[in-house]
């Protein structure tokens, strides 16, 4: 049996690591996973990641040797471009423009939610909780009648989301953060993407937990609030 042509390297919690992992199994691309350990990096790693971060997209190329991608959107427009299966960007250029946009947007959330999960300041906590309410209010009003951001198809945008919504599902189990009450939309958009295979399929089995312990930690605020439910 061939080994995949692409290697997907990456870590156990990363959501932009789940990006470029849902943008392959949504292609029916084979690929190999290598999960590393970021608080202890290879050496190996360290040689081939120019930032030090996952993802990291390794693709032989035809004459020999490889070619390292990183930054997650840049590995899922490059999935998008050389894979067969299903188109995930829209084929108008203003469209696909605008689905590039809402994706960095999708990146912007993810700032607010590190400092969600892992302040223990209350304050901080409740201004993030408050940014995120925000952003996904935004979210709301450019969405339509669904199920995907872009309808009837599911799109890069959806994989840049999806693993947004995931860290909900553990956060809003511990606390109700409230920030999806006045976000009809985007909670279906949300409960479609959590059962999409190649969402469900993009970690392991051990993630809830692992975040769990990512979070105590980091001593995290949230984790104190769910104390006192």
């Amino acid at each position: 049996m061939t080994q995949p042509a692409l290697t997907l390297v990456s870590h156990l919690l990363c959501p932009y690591v789940q990006r470029a992992a849902i943008a392959l199994r949504e292609k029916n691309v084979p690929f190999e996973r290598v999960v590393i350990d970021l608080a202890n990096k290879p050496d190996w790693f360290v040689k081939i990641s120019p930032l030090g971060k996952v993802p990291l997209l390794r693709v032989p190329r035809p004459e020999g040797g490889e070619s390292i991608l990183f930054e997650s959107n840049v590995i899922c427009e490059y999935i998008e471009d050389t894979q067969p299966g299903p188109r995930l960007h829209p084929e108008d250029p203003l469209q696909r423009a605008e689905h590039r946009a809402w994706m960095e947007f999708g990146s912007a959330i993810l700032a607010d939610l590190w400092g969600y999960e892992t302040t223990r300041d209350a304050e901080v906590f409740e201004q993030k909780r408050q940014a995120l309410a925000a952003k996904f209010a935004r979210v709301e009003a450019a969405l339509g009648a669904g199920p995907f951001f872009a309808g009837e198809r599911f799109s890069l945008v959806d994989a840049v989301f999806a693993p947004v919504f995931r860290y909900f599902e553990l956060f809003d189990a511990l606390h109700d953060s409230h920030v999806f009450d006045k976000t009809p939309k985007v909670r279906a958009w949300q409960e479609t993407l959590r059962e999409r295979p190649s969402v469900r399929d993009a970690v392991a089995p051990e993630y809830r937990q692992q975040l769990r312990a990512f979070l105590e930690k980091h001593e995290a605020h949230l984790l104190t609030l769910a104390g006192r439910n």
